[in-house]
């Protein structure tokens, strides 16, 4: 029987920016990598279908209509892939069937709510734990985006396989991240009214991003001179270019940016064209990504790949992502986050070199890899043909569910799922976000 592999794209929506590229390069990728007798479904919400790949040889579509956020995919899911006749499914969250009947791999990301803990409810922490270790112990085999997740998850749950069981395979930039021609960067200047020179920050305003800690530094490297000596250096009128989504919860950086005086000074740019990303981090003069935690931080390999300099975290997965092509710095150190940009944007050649390191850097990072070392986890993984007999949840009917197990969605998650309220989606889900 041909191996028949599920990948859950159901995370492909404007919910899960991070994950949904994650998930949809993935899935692009995939397909010219199987052999003549293998198969791949993508499981998908029907709403949010536009960036998935369309189906090819090998690559089937199915539309799904529970969510991961719905208590039904406890019960409809283990059925949709006993009819899929699945050998083995691949979840791209951790909010996914805990029985689904057939063997299971999970991509994990980070693990913001217990690595800083300061920045969920306790209510969000105790859900993440419950419903991230209920994954772990479904999986059959665990996938990490980076070494430092990796070690994360070891540290703060018991793997049932041990170490062994949770494998690294990094992720990578879009092939549409390189060099752009001249014409491409005036274009975007001119569409959002950038100057000539500038730096940039590309990211949302969640506290692990350390937005105010980049204002700050901001402020200190204009305060120098007023700012005269930055302006001879980068271009009169340099500024800090912020852009990414933005959630109103996290005021703290505007308004730091209103205390220091520096209305003027960054360019608040907000969401932006992923189809203006490329062109947007080859005309900056540098990116700065003063992040505290990241499960990989893609937005350093995207600058990079576009050929421009990069200063960044020494925190988590950056340092093994950037290597020897970005400058480090202690993201709590405004005062050297400040020298650090302002060394570069003084010096021409220190910065050409980042330029040129960062391009090999990039492109030791492929989605191609990314998806054969992916593949390689879904054929030693796989059920083989032989699958096993279908579960006690994928037979049940719903209320035979809500009556076995009270206890899972009355007191561990009682208002999450199909009720839960946006915003403990996204404490609880950190991982959603770029």
């Amino acid at each position: 029987m041909s191996p028949h592999y599920v990948l859950d794209a159901r995370t492909a929506t404007p919910h899960f920016p991070g994950i949904g590229r994650y998930v949809t390069a993935l899935a692009r990728a995939l397909p010219p990598l199987l052999a003549p007798d293998e198969r791949v479904t993508l499981l998908y919400d029907a709403a949010h279908s536009a960036a998935l790949p369309p189906p090819s040889t090998g690559l089937a579509m199915l539309p799904v209509a529970a969510t991961p956020f719905s208590a039904r995919q406890q019960w409809s899911m283990p059925r949709v892939l006993r009819q899929a006749q699945a050998d083995l499914y691949h979840s791209s969250y951790y909010l996914m069937p805990y029985f689904p009947g057939v063997p299971a791999l999970l991509t994990v990301y980070d693990l913001i709510p217990l690595v800083l803990p300061e920045q969920s409810s306790a209510r969000a922490r105790l859900f993440f734990r419950w419903t991230c270790g209920r994954a772990l112990r479904t999986a059959r085999h665990v996938i990490a985006i980076s070494e430092a997740t990796r070690r994360d998850y070891l540290a703060h749950f018991h793997l049932p396989a041990g170490p062994e069981g949770i494998e690294v395979i990094p992720l990578a930039a879009d092939p549409r991240f390189r060099p752009q021609p001249p014409e491409a960067m005036a274009a975007v200047r001119d569409r959002y009214g950038l100057p000539e020179r500038f730096v940039l920050y590309v990211g949302s305003n969640k506290p692990h991003k350390n937005l105010v800690g980049l204002v700050e530094a901001w402020g200190i490297l204009r305060g120098r001179d007023r700012g005269e000596a930055l302006d001879r250096r980068g271009g009169a009128g340099l500024q800090l270019v912020v852009a990414g989504p933005w959630d109103d919860r996290y005021v703290a950086p505007r308004r730091r940016a209103e205390a220091l005086g520096l209305r003027d000074a960054i360019h608040w740019l907000g969401p932006t064209s992923d189809a203006d990303l490329p062109a947007l981090y080859a005309a900056a003069s540098l990116f700065v990504f003063p992040s505290l935690y990241e499960g990989f931080g893609l937005p350093v390999l995207e600058a990079m790949a576009c050929a421009t300099a990069v200063v960044c975290s020494d925190r988590s997965s950056l340092p093994e992502v950037a290597g020897d092509a970005a400058l480090l710095v202690d993201p709590h150190d405004g005062v050297r986050l400040a020298d650090t940009i302002e060394q570069v944007l003084g010096d021409d050649g220190l910065r050409q070199g980042m330029c040129e390191r960062g391009l090999e850097r990039a492109s030791q990072f492929t989605w191609e890899q990314t998806a054969q070392r992916t593949l390689d986890a879904y054929r030693r993984n796989a059920s083989n043909g032989t699958r096993p007999t279908p579960s006690l949840w994928s037979r049940a009917s719903p209320s035979l569910w809500s009556r076995a197990s009270p206890s899972l969605w009355s007191r561990a998650s009682p208002s999450l799922w199909s009720r839960a309220s946006p915003s403990l989606r996204s404490r609880a889900s950190p991982q959603a976000g770029r």
